[in-house]
């Protein structure tokens, strides 16, 4: 029996980077999907549905997931404001792309611009200045500040734009307040996913290139790591480190399924 029952795992820098394909990352889910172990891949994106990022997945870089197999910021930001909410008031307001919105939606909460429960923050390609006047204002009356997750910077083809973190960090700049996180590296996505996979905590292990999100991530949730050095994090970066990652692998290609321990 396999060391891991259920697998947690990055995409950007570890299933690919950008618009460029990582082949040995293809390899490692299709061999998951061969041995039927679990996996989700667990993304700080909110911009993007699950359908989309399988549809990015598939035409982009031949890698074949479905839609379930998806665990967005924005779906682990839903699930969690869902649980606070409980049969209390559900409205909101949102500064967010659709992906966000819709996963809010489908739990059932409706906009409110002036008095809503709770204010989400996530990367929002739009933002204005009302939109974050709106945002101030509600949580200034009570509302409960959420922000999705803290990556301060995206890369692009243009080098590193602003992310969520900016912009939540316009927001309580401008309230005094600090927003509860729910992405990598918190703890409430990984509860989350944990959740959706439907396994033990010591029967994961969590896959990334990152070692300030991905692998911080499994550290403050006490599970454990798999860091691989295809994108973010370099041998020098995680040597300085306090606490090292669980496992280290150049490639994915490197990772034994069946031990659960680098060849």
């Amino acid at each position: 029996m396999s060391k891991y029952k259920g697998y947690l795992i990055d995409l950007d820098g570890t299933v690919y980077r950008g618009s460029e394909r990582i082949p040995a990352a293809k390899r490692f889910i299709e061999r998951l999907q061969a041995s039927n172990t679990d996996f989700l891949l667990v993304t700080n994106n909110t911009t993007k549905s699950p359908e989309d990022v399988a549809e990015n997945l598939a035409v982009n870089h031949d890698i074949h997931v479905s839609p379930a197999n998806v665990y967005t910021a924005a779906l682990a930001t839903a699930d969690y404001v869902n649980d606070l909410a409980g049969d209390g008031d559900k409205t909101m307001y949102v500064i967010g792309e659709l992906g966000l919105k819709g996963a809010m939606l489908e739990k059932g909460f409706t906009f409110d611009e002036r008095t809503p429960k709770f204010v989400i923050v996530g990367l929002d390609y739009d933002a204005t200045y009302h939109k974050f006047e709106l945002a101030t204002l509600a949580i200034k009356r009570g509302a409960k500040f959420i922000g999705t997750n803290a990556d301060t910077n995206l890369p692009n083809e243009r080098g590193l734009v602003p992310g969520a973190g900016s912009v939540i960090a316009m927001v309580e700049r401008a309230t005094q307040q600090k927003a509860t996180y729910v992405g990598k590296p918190e703890t409430i996505i990984m509860q989350k996913a944990l959740d959706r996979i439907g396994l033990e905590k010591p029967d994961c292990v969590m896959v990334g290139d990152n070692y300030m999100t991905d692998i911080s991530a499994a550290i403050n949730f006490d599970m454990d790591s798999l860091l691989v050095y295809t994108g973010v994090s370099t041998p020098e970066l995680v040597a300085k480190q306090a606490i090292k990652p669980t496992n280290e692998v150049n490639s994915l290609d490197e990772w034994d399924l069946d031990d659960g321990v680098a060849k």
